[in-house]
């Protein structure tokens, strides 16, 4: 190649290493400065006295690792004499498995859709992160199990669950104020009074009409009675602690309480704010009863 000027000098670095120890007679240890080639005890020249020494195992050295577990470590078969000087080149050329630093891989370095499930734990913890979920997702396996989860949004649909499937969970129901009303599964449902049972869930609402009452009997709010006093006179008991809202409902079954009254049993608390029971003797009556405080008790809804 031609040039302008002076031709660069061609400079070659060797990368030989030389180390040089003094013997003393009883020391068959030494150390290298620098990690040996991991090829053999022939990857390194050792000299004692300008005379190279033959490695190998019942030969004049071995080379082997010292306590950090670096091949660096020459031992001698017999300690050279006092005085004599050692030295050792090392060629340098260390060859080794290169490893990637702990958290050192960068979301940027992993191509897309290249991380599979069978890279994965079985149980990934997200507790302390937000999933986002597509629109659409599909299970791999017939049952699935979301543990302590809300799945919340305005356009979210719970299709085709087997019986039995929902438990020990908490369906919310917004209505049009906006009040949440929570409903726990596992036991008996009810919806403005009405008890939701079996494997057909119908949700109506309304008062739960109870079968024909002959009798005298404790009421549940929520119910209405159909009350037949022909035989006799009875007594409906209020239910013992009513909350506001409450409500039950009465009706003369066969037009008797003109002859045979029906007594509502206020059960401690007030009646229309009065502090006693309400006798009805009206042929046909007809009426409902809503708790409202502690004041004024149970009112009349209908009169």
């Amino acid at each position: 190649m031609a040039y302008i000027g002076k031709k660069p000098e061609d400079t070659f670095r060797g990368l030989a290493l030389k180390d040089t120890f003094t013997g003393d007679g009883s020391t068959v240890v030494f150390d290298l400065t620098n990690v040996a080639p991991n090829g053999g005890d022939n990857e390194i020249e050792v000299f004692v006295e300008n005379v190279r020494q033959e490695p190998g195992t019942g030969k004049a050295y071995t080379l082997g690792v010292d306590g950090n577990g670096d091949v660096k470590r020459i031992t001698f078969s017999t300690a050279p004499e006092s005085a004599a000087e050692i030295y050792v080149i090392n060629p340098g050329r260390e060859s080794a498995i290169l490893e990637v630093g702990d958290n050192t891989i960068s979301t940027a370095k992993i191509q897309n859709n290249a991380v599979t499930a069978g890279k994965l734990a079985t149980t990934l913890n997200l507790s302390s992160n937000t999933v986002t979920l597509p629109s659409t997702f599909v299970t791999t396996t017939d049952t699935q199990t979301l543990t302590n989860k809300t799945i919340s949004g305005s356009s979210n649909t719970i299709s085709n669950l087997a019986n039995s499937s929902l438990t020990n969970a908490l369906i919310k129901f917004a209505d049009e104020s906006s009040t949440v009303t929570s409903i726990p599964l596992g036991g008996t449902l009810k919806f403005n009074g009405a008890t939701l049972s079996g494997d057909t869930l119908e949700i109506t609402g309304g008062t739960s009409w109870q079968t024909v009452k002959t009798s005298g009997f404790n009421t549940v709010a929520g119910e209405g009675y159909f009350c037949n006093t022909t035989s006799s006179a009875f007594t409906a008991t209020l239910p013992t602690s009513p909350t506001q809202g409450d409500e039950v409902s009465f009706i003369d079954y066969a037009g008797t309480f003109d002859t045979n009254n029906l007594t509502i049993g206020r059960n401690s608390h007030n009646i229309q704010g009065s502090a006693a029971d309400l006798t009805v003797s009206t042929e046909r009556a007809a009426f409902c009863l809503v708790y409202v405080d502690a004041t004024q008790g149970w009112l009349l809804k209908n009169k």
